[in-house]
């Protein structure tokens, strides 16, 4: 099956590119065109499509990924359209890609130099540019014969190559796979450091409750934070928008203020190399309180995309974290009723529009009730004069009630708290009564 034809909204000056891609009988029932995703992701890499080809197969073929004469209709294409470039649907092996790229005399990608190519473009802080890196170093290292078959090519190859652009040869690959795998270590290391020093930022909010945003990309997490939290957060109609963790403060409609962070979209078949990447940018989701699982709930596909979700979360090895489902972009639905349908069995779920801030009331008071339901309620008499103490349990507990009517000089407060915060009153309250200020504590 060939589509021709450029598609809308299409960056001027991109490389022009056709997008290959094998079905397989086992592939999950999708109401997209299969060419559909890999298309947008194209599109936020700047590359301009100008045809698809779609081959039904039961197995991938082994040396080239296509049939044989499928990899010839495609080379076909491509003189007639003049593209320069080809576009895989799946990950194929160096040996599938210095096969094709020799039948189709063309340069070709498949999805994960395609992914890492897109996170490369919007690393913004330095540890997400040393994530993309090592990821990239990675994927690199067992291809390293096919970049250089692509210098000799631009070089002219041969012995009649001018001096200096002739094939570098076996040793000079060596070389390169060492200084390779040494840059892979220095990375390793420096992204440990790195993620030593967010476990210490991490654990200066351990007594305060952690909300952790997760969601296929584009699913818009990030509208999301902004519409929850009032504060700037990096937002764009694109795949992957988001690579670095954003963390802000959230105040509950009952004052109680919570951290909320978002994080890296998810995606179907996200590259290993790429989550292994970027194991400690989601160190936040692991060790967060509470999980919304954001969908794009107007999506054809949500469902599919909340499995694809829920597989990296495994992958990730996230405990069994409490999840709300945040049914997003309700704005853009007509059938409500279905769209509620995709949270029936999931728990507790909330309709939203981020974008206009439809639902978010009722998603500020599920997670009030749920953090209500792992608070414990105690009552202590303070004395009038521990303001810091009294502020400090209004500030990281739930009050209930206060009674200022006492002739002892104490305020009588009933508050609900966490269990780690619950620790932490018990011993300033008890500092007290030895005659230290336990709220200075």
């Amino acid at each position: 099956m060939v589509e021709t034809g450029k598609r809308d909204k299409q960056r001027e000056g991109g490389e022009k590119s056709i997008l290959v891609g094998v079905t397989f009988p086992d592939d999950p029932d999708s109401h997209e065109h299969p060419l559909d995703e890999l298309g947008r992701l194209a599109e936020t890499a700047g590359a301009e499509e100008v045809g698809r080809v779609v081959q039904r197969r039961s197995r991938p073929d082994p040396s080239t990924f296509l049939g044989k004469g499928k990899a010839e209709e495609v080379a076909e294409l491509a003189r007639e359209t003049g593209a320069t470039l080809i576009i895989t649907n799946a990950d194929l092996s160096p040996a599938q890609l210095r096969n094709l790229e020799r039948i189709l005399d063309i340069r070709v990608i498949d999805r994960t130099e395609l992914i890492l190519d897109i996170f490369a473009l919007h690393a913004r802080t330095h540890q997400a540019k040393l994530q993309v890196e090592l990821a990239q170093a990675q994927y690199i290292l067992p291809r390293l014969r096919r970049m250089w078959t692509h210098l000799s090519r631009e070089g002219g190859g041969g012995q009649s190559a001018a001096i200096g652009s002739r094939g570098p040869g076996e040793k000079q690959i060596e070389i390169d796979r060492r200084l390779l795998r040494k840059r892979i270590s220095d990375l390793k290391r420096e992204l440990e450091e790195i993620s030593k020093r967010r476990e210490r930022m991490a654990s200066s909010r351990d007594s305060y409750f952690k909300i952790s945003l997760v969601g296929y990309t584009n699913a818009g997490k990030s509208t999301l934070l902004r519409g929850l939290t009032g504060r700037d957060a990096y937002i764009a109609d694109q795949l992957f928008a988001t690579l670095d963790t954003q963390t802000r403060a959230w105040t509950l409609g009952n004052g109680k203020r919570v951290f909320l962070s978002d994080t890296v979209g998810f995606i179907r078949n996200l590259p290993h190399n790429l989550v292994a990447s970027f194991y400690a940018t989601l160190e936040e989701v692991r060790v967060a309180d509470l999980i919304l699982h954001v969908v794009d709930g107007s999506h054809p596909d949500a469902a599919l995309h909340m499995e694809a979700v829920e597989t990296v979360l495994k992958e990730l090895d996230v405990p069994d974290t409490p999840r709300i489902l945040v049914l997003n972009k309700m704005d853009r639905v007509e059938d409500r009723l279905g769209m509620r349908l995709l949270g029936h069995g999931e728990g507790p779920s909330a309709c939203v529009s981020a974008h206009s801030g439809e639902g978010i009331d009722e998603l500020t008071h599920l997670v009030e009730r749920h953090i209500r339901a792992t608070q414990s309620e105690i009552e202590y008499a303070i004395p009038v004069s521990e303001g810091r103490l009294l502020a400090w349990l209004a500030d990281r507990g739930t009050v209930v009630h206060r009674d200022y009517d006492r002739d002892d000089g104490t305020v009588a407060v009933r508050v609900r708290l966490g269990a780690a915060d619950l620790a932490r009153a018990d011993r300033m309250v008890a500092a007290l009564t030895n005659g230290s200020h336990g709220a200075s504590e």
